[in-house]
């Protein structure tokens, strides 16, 4: 098999990698995953391959997933419509129930399932195991669909002291013994915040925060938490960009060192990001710029 790298090319891109892989030894990155990354076979594979690697090397990697498009295919075959009230999924009774099937069941398997199966330790965990995510109403139109009111972290801060890749399926749960579908980033933006963690990564299928939507040369590769402000009001942050980018602030002012988003439609995305010093995406970081 011919290799694109000589071997001594192979290993100077190892040792260019020590600084990096020096920095998040031991730190707790929160990847929330989902999108076109998902559909996609190939990239899915690549995600994992990722995750794996980056455990071998100490970082504690907390993987969070959603599954709207798998939702939406299961609805279509129970012959339920799909609706959506601002970019959210309206959620009936019928509904919670597939969101739940989708999510804690085949998704969150699968994506353990395919961890192990590249070498990683991997325990599958939904918002509603030991109430790590506790939820209410967010809006009456919108059903069951929650706004978090709770985290406990404590069963997803065990799972990383005993070596465990842990992967959250995102829903919620009350103390009335109801079930609620819960934003991917909302959640991922949560655990991160209570978990310190000192990156975030949010994957999409867009290359980040662009000064001109059409135009992928214009990618903003940093911004502050004061900058969107002054990016919003000019309009360069608008529609779906505008919830995620929401998650990123608060997740900042949880604690998050800081945010990245990245288009996880390219190939090992999240390798560039954190063991290179070019990088991938947006990178949101607290008002100072650190």
């Amino acid at each position: 098999m011919n290799h694109p790298f000589s071997n001594a090319e192979r290993a100077e891109i190892l040792t260019q990698a020590l600084p990096y892989i020096r920095q998040y030894n031991g730190k707790i990155v929160v990847v929330k995953y989902g999108g076109n990354a998902m559909v996609s076979e190939q990239l899915r594979q690549q995600v994992m391959e990722d995750i794996v690697l980056l455990w071998l090397i100490g970082v504690k990697v907390v993987l969070v997933h959603g599954g709207g498009p798998e939702i939406n295919d299961l609805m279509t075959r129970l012959g339920k419509k799909p609706e959506f009230v601002d970019g959210l999924r309206v959620t009936d009774r019928e509904t919670v129930d597939i969101v739940q099937m989708v999510l804690a069941g085949k998704v969150n398997k699968t994506l353990v399932n395919l961890l192990e199966m590249k070498g990683g330790r991997a325990i599958g965990l939904s918002g509603m195991d030991d109430r790590l995510i506790e939820a209410e109403i967010k809006d009456p139109r919108l059903g069951f669909v929650g706004k978090i009111t709770n985290i406990h972290i404590e069963p997803v801060e065990d799972l990383l002291d005993m070596g465990y890749i842990p992967v959250i399926s995102t829903l919620g749960c009350d103390a009335e013994g109801n079930t609620y579908n819960i934003n991917g980033d909302t959640a991922a933006a949560r655990i991160a915040g209570a978990l310190k963690a000192e990156r975030m990564i949010l994957m999409t299928d867009i290359a980040g925060i662009l000064r001109d939507k059409d135009d992928p040369s214009t990618l903003i590769s940093q911004v502050t938490a004061e900058e969107i402000e002054a990016l919003k009001k000019e309009g360069v942050i608008t529609g779906g960009m505008l919830p995620k980018v929401e998650c990123c602030a608060e997740a900042i002012r949880s604690g998050v060192e800081n945010v990245v988003i990245m288009d996880g439609r390219i190939p090992h995305s999240i390798l560039m990001e954190l063991l290179t010093d070019e990088g991938a995406g947006t990178m949101v970081m607290g008002g100072n710029g650190q």
